[in-house]
């Protein structure tokens, strides 16, 4: 099994992190800065080839109905801009609370984006098992 790369995007920072070759534990990888969607997915691209990631699992915020509101449209436009430079499969996952869950921790973790990202894909991987 390949790796699974997760995505927790922001207005200023995007978090990355990155399962286990077994697709069991997941860990904060890097923090990226965005720039604009096509270097985002560019940059997102490129980990996903250096960690040998056969997936990429990005965060959407959903509502409490489970729709999208205006940060999963961008989300989602970052997910259409990867799958259209990229030949990797990519999802989605709800990132809802995810960031919550990473502010846990030391408030002053310059991997605070990337531990969300662990939080959603570590949710995933969970799911995934069951």
């Amino acid at each position: 099994m390949k790796r699974i790369l997760a995505v927790d995007p922001g207005d200023v920072r995007i978090g990355l992190a990155v399962s286990d070759p077994l697709g069991v534990i997941a860990r904060p990888l890097a923090v990226i800065q965005h720039i604009n969607r096509d270097e985002d997915a560019r940059a997102i691209l490129a980990t996903a080839m250096e960690q040998e990631a056969g997936c990429i699992i990005v965060g959407v915020p959903l509502d409490q109905e489970g729709n999208p509101g205006p940060q999963a449209r961008k989300s989602l436009r970052l997910v259409e801009k990867l799958r259209e430079r990229g030949d990797v499969d990519i999802m989605t996952w709800d990132e809802t609370g995810s960031t919550q869950a990473a502010l846990r921790g030391p408030r002053k973790d310059p991997l605070i984006d990337a531990r969300a990202a662990a939080y959603i894909l570590q949710e995933f991987l969970d799911a995934q098992a069951r």
